[in-house]
């Protein structure tokens, strides 16, 4: 199968099967996607799945329908909207970029993939896909799902994520003038749907005749991965502090791991437990502390036990918050705070 087949027969497929997506106009709609939602969806994709990303794109174009309307809004709403969909650094970026955009470009986002990179807070993947599916440009976009699709098609022995570039390559040259931005579509689609990770479901699939992957009877095991190391552990310390029906919130420095949120008091995080004694002792105040269980929570890069500890009374420098507001917390303080809570009953 040449490659401009391969091309034809997966717009084809893509014509008939494209998914029905928020933020996506479809592939015969005869109109071309709003750059603010295309670039809005990508962002809030990166990490997360299209069924937990959808509620808050709508949410997040319903209050802020523009990008002039979101970088108006204060940074503090943005965040405690985008609390749940993690990565938080991600919230601050899309603020920066809004607001250049809004500021620099009159409100207007550049509709080349250069223009595009040249703003604050979006990378090289995001201008692709912008630049792509909003603009209809020949960029290369290459997420994760592309990668798999490209590693199976072409049986790349080589293992992430090393072999980067050399999918990265590969995908670029089925990149063509015409339709980029559902060639793109139909890339992610294919991996998303068919192509997944687990279970691949080559029978349904437009070019498995052409799949080197599917040939070697085991297309499941690519991409290749090394293997990867233990994630290491942390330690810490939640503290519940409640005045009768309300939680005493701080917010974190603007910098560094959800810099800029509301969240429990906590201790630092340490690569070995609290001790009881020294958990009191780091406590935002002194009071009659008790213990509250304790919570597990995994990021990117460390997976975290929090022992809960709670109290009824005062403290400084802390934000009351009603606990019926606590949705709007970092889904690690909501867990915890959801414990403590649920030891108060």
């Amino acid at each position: 199968m040449t490659p401009d087949t391969l091309r034809a027969h997966l717009l084809a497929w893509y014509d008939a099967q494209a998914r029905d997506l928020a933020w996506r106009a479809g592939p015969k709609a005869g109109w071309r996607q709003d750059p603010y939602k295309v670039w809005l969806s990508e962002v809030m994709l990166q990490q997360t799945t299209v069924p937990h990303a959808t509620p808050y794109f709508l949410k997040f174009t319903a209050r802020w329908p523009t990008v002039s309307d979101l970088a108006a809004a204060p940074d503090e709403e943005v965040m405690a909207a985008w609390a749940g969909l993690g990565y938080y650094a991600r919230a601050r970026n899309l603020l920066k970029c809004a607001r250049a955009v809004a500021q620099d470009h009159d409100g207007v986002f550049p509709d080349t993939e250069e223009g595009l990179r040249a703003l604050p807070g979006l990378g090289p993947y995001t201008a692709a896909a912008v630049a792509a599916i909003a603009f209809d440009r020949p960029a290369n976009v290459v997420d994760g799902n592309v990668e798999r699709v490209m590693s199976r098609l072409y049986a790349v022995e080589a293992p992430l994520p090393d072999s980067k570039p050399e999918l990265k390559a590969l995908a670029a040259d089925l990149v063509r003038d015409d339709r980029p931005g559902d060639w793109a579509q139909a890339l992610m689609d294919l991996g998303a749907t068919v192509c997944r990770p687990k279970s691949p479901l080559c029978d349904r699939c437009p070019v498995s005749e052409a799949c080197a992957g599917l040939a070697t009877g085991a297309p499941e095991t690519y991409p290749r991965k090394t293997k990867k190391a233990e994630r290491p552990r942390r330690y810490g310390v939640a503290y519940l502090l409640t005045r009768g029906d309300q939680i005493a919130l701080v917010r974190r420095p603007p910098k560094g791991l959800l810099g800029g949120m509301l969240a429990l008091p906590t201790s630092d995080w340490r690569d070995r437990p609290w001790g009881a004694a020294e958990a009191v002792a780091a406590a935002p105040a002194v009071l009659d502390w008790r213990s509250a269980g304790e919570i597990e929570h995994v990021f990117t890069h460390f997976s975290l036990t929090l022992t809960v500890l709670r109290a009824e009374g005062a403290a400084d420098e802390v934000i009351w918050s009603p606990r019926r507001d606590l949705d709007g917390l970092p889904s690690v303080f909501l867990k915890a705070a959801k414990a403590g809570l649920t030891s108060l009953l």
